[in-house]
């Protein structure tokens, strides 16, 4: 299975990469271990999002910037209100990266 490496710009994915970079560096992890874990991040966070996540979102916004460069979207929306079955929540900008799914598969 093919992964993006989109998340490990998540917060979560943040976090675990400067962990990872703590133990390197005190040698309590190899690089190359490091390097493994953050590969099984990005085929967890994959197939959780496309197995676990049933609920759907719908957003509104001021479209302010939109990019398409190697089958990859990204949109930067200002004011973008998103709307589920129970919550709305206004945000004042947000970047959105797409990629299409189809590409994982190959």
């Amino acid at each position: 299975m093919a992964t993006f490496e989109l998340y490990r710009r998540s917060t979560i994915g943040m976090c675990l990469t400067e962990t990872l970079d703590e133990m390197v560096q005190s040698g309590t992890l190899s690089p190359e271990l490091a390097i493994q874990v953050l590969v099984q991040f990005d085929k967890s966070m994959t197939e959780a999002l496309e197995t676990q996540v049933k609920s759907k979102v719908s957003i509104k916004g001021h479209l302010h910037t939109y990019r398409f460069c190697d089958n990859v979207w990204t949109f930067i929306l200002q004011d973008a209100i998103f709307k589920n079955e129970e919550n709305q929540e206004n945000v004042g900008r947000v970047k959105i990266v797409a990629c299409d799914s189809k590409l994982l598969t190959q």
